[in-house]
């Protein structure tokens, strides 16, 4: 296993502290839920309701009491978690206090220790314009911890951002009742036939960061600009005129993702390059996983 620098063992021990503290007091680590049926655990004794499995009748309870009654159990639920981070090249711009590679590197450890705490596998897809890493989804905290190093250590060989193909590896992985959550700025063309496909058959999670300069340009007249996953440079016109249209361009792109998720039923999470987030995610994951 590759060693660590004190820098990335130290945000590792923070995020796995900070978690912790705001898991505190909840049902993490609980990975019952309480459905009728079949379980690894006895529940309790209750009365017999009509619809009931007459196969889960206490007879002898039910002699006893005078009443008919039925066995419930808890049942064992243990989710699929698959968290799934562009390193594309656009990865490594901000103008927020964090890059985004270091906010998704953050935002995916904590998804992998909530998903710990709740008894449920994690697995790991990294992605730019090809397949950059799979780690599959197993449980335990040595495990946790190899997603994270991974997150904070990956170097991209890819500078392109290929969602279709990370859409397509989703779909290799075939675990039932899994939850997706895929990191992206979602700039990128041609996936949404591989979208489609993944939100029918998981529960997809859009976790979406946006600098604000993707949202909204000033006006500062003409600069040079390099596409930092070709490498090309433009010199743009960013006068009012200029900048006008940019921002029309940009409205539109945001609004046609929103579109395109509202479209296929996924759920979006965005989220800013501060502290802010950390909390966000953690609630929003006990949300949707009834932590």
């Amino acid at each position: 296993m590759q060693t660590l620098s004190s820098e990335v063992m130290r945000k590792i021990k923070e995020i796995e502290m900070y978690t912790q503290r705001l898991l505190s007091g909840c049902l993490a680590g609980d990975a019952r839920s309480a459905q009728k049926g079949i379980g690894f655990e006895f529940d309790q004794l209750r009365e017999y309701q009509p619809g009931d499995d007459v196969r889960f009748i206490d007879w002898r309870g039910s002699a006893r009491s005078n009443s008919l009654l039925v066995k419930q159990y808890i049942e064992e639920r243990s989710r699929t978690v698959l968290i799934v981070v562009d390193v594309s090249g656009s990865s490594f711009f901000s103008s927020d206090e964090l890059l985004r590679n270091e906010l998704f590197a953050q935002i995916g450890s904590m998804l992998s220790l909530v998903a710990h705490y709740g008894k449920d596998r994690a697995g790991l897809i990294l992605f730019s314009d090809e397949i950059e890493c799979y780690i599959p989804p197993a449980q335990g905290m040595l495990h946790v911890r190899n997603i994270m190093q991974t997150l904070f250590t990956h170097k991209p060989s890819g500078r392109q951002t290929n969602i279709s193909a990370a859409l397509q590896r989703i779909l290799k992985v075939r675990r039932k009742d899994s939850i997706v959550f895929l990191l992206s700025d979602f700039i990128s063309t041609d996936f949404e036939q591989q979208l489609r496909s993944v939100a029918l058959l998981n529960e997809l999670i859009a976790v979406r960061y946006l600098d604000i300069n993707e949202k909204r340009l000033p006006a500062v007249g003409f600069i040079t600009i390099e596409d930092i996953e070709t490498g090309s440079a433009y010199l743009v016109d960013m006068r009012s005129a200029g900048v006008t249209v940019l921002n029309q361009f940009l409205t539109e792109r945001l609004e046609n993702q929103n579109k395109l998720f509202r479209k296929y039923g996924i759920n979006v999470l965005d989220v800013a390059g501060n502290k802010q987030f950390m909390s966000d995610i953690v609630k929003f994951f006990r949300r949707r996983m009834r932590y």
